[in-house]
């Protein structure tokens, strides 16, 4: 808490202020945490920033850099502890001490064997007042995939769909372009923006042929203008054609094929020949094993993964328990039909109070369309504390 018991209005503007920050970051800097950082020094703002890519300077340094000179005697607000080790590049907390920062405000302890309370611990004995946990909870969420890697060894999944007033994904003869409005579809590119990777199965790639790529002008996106997030395609026989739009020499991007050992050579052949990165996984129920993917993925950095279906996928990710939020856009539409297919399949529940329910659920109007946003899942209270 602050030095009188409670913390000030203004320290609360300054920390929402390095959250902005790090929400703009998200899906550029993993392995790395999003992290926003704030200098503030007579009640006057004097360096920001974000996380940069990997190799890149930490929030920290980039806003201690803006700051210079006055930074000296400043308070420094961050969304995640600084580091106290040597990575790729030196520990925030030397720079902190260095600069002659008089206090520092921490919104959570990074979890990081390397870091854990080790660069509260540096600041402290140096002299630097440090407090902690301000803002905790919307800093854990910025953060949520950062955290469950490290504590699970799988990302974060998201689980996003598009549908209509009577929950189909497209009609009985399959047609599904557009469900939602201009506004919607712009909103589902800003996901994608802020994601690391997105996966789809192998039945949207060859219904659909999507690009998966992120279409947003550079205001629109995130830190430093649109990202385009690694491709999944969950495709257990490598039926994905080799000349899928992802996989053209001017789709932006990198592509992962994951397939098992039942995938004919001559196919994978011929995917890797188009550019894709082809991974062989174990088989699971129905595919590919879903958690030795979701594994695979983490093991690569991932910390939040954008899974757009289709329902087969979506409903074996569900059975298995990995979806950590959902986004589900509606459209005030009604299609019908007894064959058109739902957003979700897979085995499903067979009573209701066995459902899966979201909490902290959220609704935002997109011209006449609807987006529902809600999590099953939650960093634990010990990392937020």
């Amino acid at each position: 808490m602050g030095a009188s018991g409670v913390w000030t209005e203004e320290d609360r503007r300054w920390m929402r202020r390095a959250l902005a920050l790090a929400w703009r970051a998200q899906g550029r800097v993993a392995p790395n945490p999003a992290v926003g950082a704030v200098v503030v020094r007579d009640g006057e703002l004097v360096g920001e920033g974000a996380t940069r890519p990997p190799g890149g300077p930490h929030a920290e340094i980039v806003a201690l850099q803006q700051a210079g000179e006055r930074a000296r005697d400043a308070t420094l607000y961050v969304t995640l502890e600084p580091c106290a080790h040597y990575g790729r590049t030196p520990p925030c907390a030397d720079a902190m001490i260095a600069a002659g920062i008089r206090r520092a405000v921490v919104a959570l302890l990074d979890p990081f064997p390397e870091v854990c309370g080790r660069g509260i611990a540096q600041l402290r004995a140096a002299g630097v007042e440090v407090e902690v946990g301000l803002e905790a909870r919307e800093a854990a969420l910025v953060n949520a995939g950062y955290l469950k890697r490290l504590r699970t060894g799988l990302p974060e999944v998201t689980a996003k769909y598009a549908m209509t007033l009577d929950g189909r994904i497209a009609t009985r003869t399959g047609h599904s372009r557009w469900i939602t409005g201009e506004l919607a579809r712009r909103e589902a590119h800003r996901l994608r923006d802020r994601h690391d990777a997105v996966m789809v199965g192998v039945g949207t790639v060859l219904a659909d042929d999507p690009l998966l790529t992120v279409r947003l002008a550079a205001e629109e996106a995130g830190e430093g203008g649109p990202h385009h997030p690694l491709r999944v395609v969950v495709d257990s026989r490598a039926r994905t054609p080799a000349t899928a739009a992802m996989l053209r020499r001017d789709t932006p991007g990198r592509t992962v094929i994951a397939c098992t050992a039942d995938a004919p050579a001559e196919r994978v052949r011929g995917l890797e020949a188009a550019g894709a990165e082809v991974m062989i996984l174990p088989r699971g129920e129905g595919g590919v094993d879903l958690v030795a993917l979701l594994r695979a993925l983490a093991e690569r950095g991932v910390n939040r993964l954008l899974v757009e279906g289709g329902g087969r996928l979506l409903g074996r990710l569900f059975d298995l328990g990995l979806v950590d939020q959902v986004v589900a856009f509606i459209a005030p539409v009604v299609v019908g039909g007894c064959e058109a297919p739902g957003p979700v399949g897979g085995r499903g529940v067979a009573a209701m109070e066995q459902a899966w329910r979201l909490q902290s659920v959220e609704l935002c109007r997109l011209g006449p369309d609807v987006m529902l946003t809600g999590r099953l899942t939650f960093p634990p209270i010990s990392e937020v504390s």
